[in-house]
């Protein structure tokens, strides 16, 4: 029988401290990930299918299915299971709880980012949204910073303080940074060296106007072309980095409309994280600096996973 790893035991076999380095070293490897598969499944409810496929030469393979039923209301709209199989023989190895492993790789890709891209003295963490991935997001980002504060700002209070909450309670959340729940996001940010956006909007959260010089922003909430959580203004004078240049030029849209309007040069954007990875480019360059690191997610950082939870059980 195919074992299924559950949600618990994904959680467990994922630290931070063990999942931050093990995609450092994944970007450098061999792996190869097409372009996603996305599949509308009905036009009347929009409901859709995603397939992530990934694999490398020597080692396993997988693919990540994912299914979005946004007017579900008894069940979660989002549910996903990764397929592991053996890449020479094509023999299928596990399935696990997509959903954690998700949540866990995409925190992960941005604190490895940041070890890059924000200051190295930054202490101030400011969350913009207050969904499932936000703790995820700060507990990952203390592994790479010394952070003190974690603010979080959302459109419900409720919502946030039961963030906070969450983020309290994590086995792996440092018991010495103090978290804060914040109504003024113009404030919040100015405050802030480190602010992570993980919101669904359609148009700018956080203004140019917000945002100090010296800050990091880690957008990883905006995932279709149509999406939007920074505006024209604060992408004119950015440093950008990348998950990858496949997923992010195409597919994240405060990338493909600054750069269709003109506020965004394609110079700006400087690397991805294999090439920060692999030594290729230092990353930030001066405290003064406005970097950006625009994720939507590659099956690169699913398969590093997914081969961690394999490893500890065999």
């Amino acid at each position: 029988m195919i074992p299924y790893f559950t949600k618990e035991q994904v959680s467990t076999a994922l630290p931070y401290a063990k999942l931050i380095p093990a995609l450092q070293r994944a970007f450098t490897e061999e792996m190869i990930a097409p372009k996603r598969h996305a599949h509308t499944v009905s036009e009347a409810d929009s409901s859709s299918l995603l397939l992530m496929p990934v694999w490398q030469p020597q080692g396993h393979l997988g693919v990540k299915l994912v299914t979005v039923t946004p007017k579900n209301t008894d069940v979660p709209t989002v549910h996903a299971i990764f397929v592991l199989f053996d890449t020479k023989t094509g023999a299928p190895l596990a399935l696990m709880d997509g959903e954690e492993l998700t949540l866990r790789r995409t925190a992960a890709a941005s604190a490895l980012a940041s070890s890059y891209a924000s200051r190295s003295d930054a202490r101030h963490l400011l969350l913009v949204g207050n969904g499932s991935l936000a703790p995820h997001i700060a507990i990952a980002h203390c592994q790479t910073r010394a952070i003190t504060d974690i603010s979080i700002w959302g459109r419900s209070a409720e919502k946030s303080e039961a963030v906070a909450r969450v983020i309290r309670e994590h086995a792996e959340f440092p018991a010495h940074i103090r978290l804060h729940v914040v109504e003024d996001l113009a404030i919040a940010c100015y405050a802030a060296d480190i602010i992570c956006c993980a919101t669904t909007s359609k148009t700018p959260v956080v203004l140019g106007d917000y945002v100090k010089a010296g800050t990091h922003l880690d957008l990883v909430g905006g995932f279709k072309p149509d999406m939007r959580e920074v505006d024209d203004a604060l992408m004119s004078k950015v440093t950008v980095f990348v998950d990858t240049y496949a997923g992010a030029l195409v597919e994240a849209g405060d990338i493909t409309q600054t750069l269709a309007n003109g506020s965004l040069s394609k110079s700006a954007i400087v690397a991805e994280l294999a090439e920060l990875c692999a030594g290729q480019h230092a990353g930030r360059k001066s405290d003064a600096e406005i970097t950006v690191f625009k994720s939507v997610g590659t099956a690169i950082e699913d398969l590093c996973a997914a081969n961690l939870v394999w490893s500890r059980q065999y």
